[in-house]
């Protein structure tokens, strides 16, 4: 292998790199694999700026460090060990192909890691080539960024570069690596790899870290390792609300694919839907629907109970004790949820305060939606437009029933009608990322090098709440049958 450099190029990047401090089990140095011709094919020059990066220097001169030929001086290259259970079955993991150069500090006192994802083999690779293909690094960067712009916390994309080398799957393919920027790498499966060591010691360097990372107000708690486990319960409550406000399926919700920190991580085969129905499923390995859309919140809960178990030994010397207390809080995960879920659901219905009944209407309404085959996205879009009359589900007697209700609801608060829809317009989103809009600007950038659909794509995506008037082609759902046939895969 080619010895990296160093890159003394003023880049705007700040390393500090705390998670060397942890004790060397939990991470392998290990320098990027070279690629041969580095080249970047997207860049995120609003996120980099905010990230205090010298935008236009990255990009002109970025290729080689964005693939990891070249370090940053103050870049430590590591790979990081977790463990999870991935469909039910617990495994001793690690970064197979991602590489964590470090974590940068920005203008406003941020820690954030960078990672490169296909970067190369690392000693967590096992079989694999470590190495990433450019749709799925380009479909992550899509996903990602239109997650933000949804309000959901999300790791972020700030480039994807290709390598000049092919990948080998199924096919050859042009190789890539995507530059990942996030809160943290930290999972649920860190815990159970520091859990599964058995040794105290090392559990509890890295429940003390992440406290001081990431939940410093609960450090001088009578109980820390308690408290953490209580502020994750509540950040996972909130995202998977989020996701189901709009339409996310996340795909393969394993234990290492859950972020300590509440942000949404590893987008594999996940999709959004498009006809409402709760069994939802477009992952080709989730064969039995335990990662439905509908299913989201029971496999956070499992999850949240898995991080329980990691933190027993630290919660209480008594392990009866310490049972019981991370079961009180783990009892309260539905309730949070459900809070959230319903909180959100009250906008999305131009609700304001609040009544008992609140709960009824909006089941009432995703029955009928489901009934109806009706699209989740632009059926709650046209209430925003006071345009349901227009859709093919006004054509339902039930749904015309409800509709009344829904409106004398509405009438029985403090805010007018109109209030009412600006609310709605807010929440709930004009476009969302479609699979097949996905599909066919990754097509047409791998297949054929034309980044412009998917730059246009982008574009459309960046503002998903705006009443602006999007081309129909990014407003309408594929027909049923594409639904029916669209798998989604793993390779990112």
């Amino acid at each position: 292998m080619v010895n990296v450099k160093k890159l003394d190029i003023q880049y705007g990047f700040n390393f500090d790199n705390s998670y060397l401090k942890l004790p060397p089990i939990f991470h392998q140095k290990q320098k990027p694999t070279t690629v041969s011709n580095p080249n970047i094919v997207l860049f995120n020059d609003v996120f980099a700026a905010s990230l205090g990066l010298n935008t236009d220097v990255v990009k002109k001169q970025g290729g080689q460090f964005l693939t990891g030929n070249l370090l940053m001086n103050g870049s430590e290259p590591i790979a990081q060990a977790y463990a999870g259970h991935q469909f039910g079955h617990f495994n001793i993991l690690g970064d197979g192909r991602a590489i964590l150069l470090g974590e940068h500090i920005t203008p406003n006192k941020q820690r954030v890691d960078i990672q490169l994802k296909g970067a190369g083999r690392t000693p967590y690779s096992r079989s694999g080539d470590g190495r990433a293909a450019l749709g799925p690094m380009l479909r992550e960067y899509i996903m990602s960024e239109a997650m933000h712009a949804l309000g959901i916390a999300t790791t972020r994309s700030l480039a994807v570069a290709t390598t000049g080398e092919p990948v080998y799957r199924e096919a050859p393919y042009p190789g890539a690596v995507l530059t990942r920027i996030a809160a943290s790498h930290i999972r649920v499966g860190t815990f159970q790899f520091a859990a599964a060591t058995q040794n105290q010691q090392q559990l509890q360097a890295l429940t003390d870290y992440t406290i001081h990372r990431h939940f410093p107000e609960v450090a001088n708690t009578d109980n820390p390792p308690l408290e953490l486990l209580k502020r994750v319960i509540d950040l996972q409550a909130l995202l998977i609300a989020k996701w189901m406000h709009v339409g996310f399926i996340h795909g393969v919700m394993n234990t290492d694919n859950m972020s300590i920190c509440g942000e949404t991580i590893d987008y594999g085969p996940c999709a959004f839907m498009n006809s409402y129905h709760p069994e939802t499923v477009f992952s080709s390995i989730d064969t039995n629907g335990r990662y439905s859309f509908g299913n989201q919140p029971n496999i956070a809960h499992w999850n949240l109970i898995r991080l329980a178990e990691s933190l027993l030994p630290l919660i209480h010397e008594s392990e009866e004790q310490s049972i019981a207390m991370v079961t009180a809080c783990l009892q309260e995960f539905p309730n949070q949820f459900f809070a959230y879920w319903l909180a959100d659901m009250r906008k999305k219905l131009g609700i304001f305060n609040q009544e008992d009944e609140d709960i009824k209407l909006a089941e009432d309404l995703l029955m009928h939606m489901q009934k109806n085959k009706s699209d989740f996205t632009n059926t709650f879009r046209a209430l925003a437009q006071k345009s349901a009359e227009s859709t093919a589900l006004y054509q339902d007697a039930g749904f015309k029933n409800w509709l009344t209700l829904w409106k004398a609801r509405l009438s029985r608060q403090n805010e007018t009608f109109a209030d009412s829809i600006v609310l709605m317009q807010s929440v709930n989103p004009a476009v969302i990322p479609r699979n097949h809009l996905v599909e066919e600007a990754l097509d047409a950038a791998v297949s054929n090098n034309d980044m412009s659909p998917l730059h246009k794509l982008l574009s459309v995506l960046s503002n998903p709440y705006a009443a602006l008037d999007h081309s129909s082609k990014y407003t309408q759902p594929p027909a049923l049958l594409f639904d029916e046939q669209y798998k989604t895969f793993c390779g990112t």
